[in-house]
C-alpha cells in the first residue's frame, strides 16, 4: 500500500464543503488502495513541496512562480456554480452594499484589501484588474493584508477595508450555504477569468490515476459532488496556468503593482 500526504486546504468553508471534501478523499484513497499520512504541522508550501505528497490543491499564481517544475499538476475541477464555468473562474470586487460609489474606478484612493500577496484570485487577477485605471502607478490610498478571503470579506463589512477580490469559488459556496457572510456586500465587478485551483501531486507519481480517482469518487458519491458542485476534475498542466504570468504582465506594463 502506498503512503502519503492528502490534504484539501484551499477551501474550508462552509463546514459541509469540508466535510464533502475529506470524505472524497477518503473514497480516492480507497480506490487508490493508499493510506493517508497525517501532514499536521505542514505549511501550505511544505506540504506542496513534499516528497510524500499524495494529492493536494494549490493556488495557480504560486504553481508558476514557486512551485513551477517541482510538482506535477493532476488536473483542474470544473465547478457547477453562478461564477464558474469549463474550469475556469474568476474574482468578484466586493464593497459593501452601503457604500455609494458604483464603478471600479470610484475606488481610486480608496483602502484596498489582499487576502495574501501570492494569492492569483485575492492579487493577481485583482492588479490585472486594477491596472488600466491607476494613476502614477497606484491606485489605493492604504493596502492590507486580511489572511483569507472570508477575512477580507469580515473586514469589508465591518468598514475596515473598501474594496477587496474574492475568489469566485469560495464566494459562490458562502452565498449558497452561509449567506450571513456575504449579506451587507455588493459586487462591483469581475476580473478576468483564470484556470481553477490545481489538484497536484509529486513529481512522479500517477497523476493520471490519481485523476481517475477523484473522477470516481464523485461518481461514487453524488451526494459529495453535489454539495461540492464539482463535474469533473479535468486533466490540466502548467501550461493552461501561463495566462496568470500574461495577466501579472499586462498589469506591470503599467508600471503596477499593489
Amino acid at each position: 500500500m502506498s503512503q502519503g500526504f492528502a490534504e484539501l486546504r484551499m477551501y474550508v468553508a462552509p463546514p459541509r464543503v469540508e466535510s464533502a471534501q475529506e470524505a472524497w478523499l477518503t473514497r480516492v484513497l480507497a480506490l487508490l488502495s493508499a493510506e493517508r499520512v497525517k501532514a499536521q504541522g505542514l505549511d501550505l508550501k511544505q506540504l506542496w513541496l513534499s516528497p510524500s505528497l499524495l494529492i493536494t490543491q494549490t493556488c495557480g499564481y504560486p504553481l508558476m512562480t514557486a512551485l513551477r517544475g517541482q510538482v506535477q499538476v493532476i488536473g483542474r475541477p470544473v465547478y457547477r456554480l453562478p461564477n464558474s464555468a469549463g474550469g475556469n473562474h474568476c474574482s468578484l470586487l466586493v464593497a459593501r452594499s452601503d457604500d455609494p460609489r458604483q464603478q471600479l474606478e470610484d475606488f481610486r484612493g480608496s483602502h484596498g484589501l489582499l487576502n495574501s500577496r501570492d494569492s492569483n484570485s485575492g492579487m493577481n487577477l485583482f492588479r490585472h484588474a486594477l491596472a488600466p485605471l491607476q494613476q502614477d502607478g497606484r491606485f489605493f490610498a492604504q493596502v492590507s493584508l486580511t489572511g483569507g478571503h472570508r477575512n477580507s470579506l469580515a473586514e469589508i463589512k465591518a468598514g475596515r477595508g473598501d474594496l477587496a477580490a474574492i475568489d469566485s469559488v469560495t464566494y459562490d459556496y458562502l452565498a449558497r450555504d452561509a449567506s450571513d457572510e456575504v449579506a451587507g456586500i455588493k459586487v462591483i465587478g469581475r476580473t478576468a477569468p483564470g484556470p481553477c485551483l490545481p489538484y497536484i501531486t509529486r513529481i512522479g507519481a500517477d497523476g493520471a490515476a490519481i485523476r481517475q480517482a477523484l473522477n470516481q469518487a464523485l461518481k461514487d458519491l453524488p451526494d459529495v459532488a453535489q454539495v461540492l458542485a464539482i463535474d469533473e476534475v479535468k486533466p490540466a498542466s502548467e501550461a493552461d496556468y501561463e495566462v496568470l504570468l500574461q495577466y501579472e504582465r499586462e498589469a506591470h506594463v503599467f508600471n503596477f503593482d499593489l
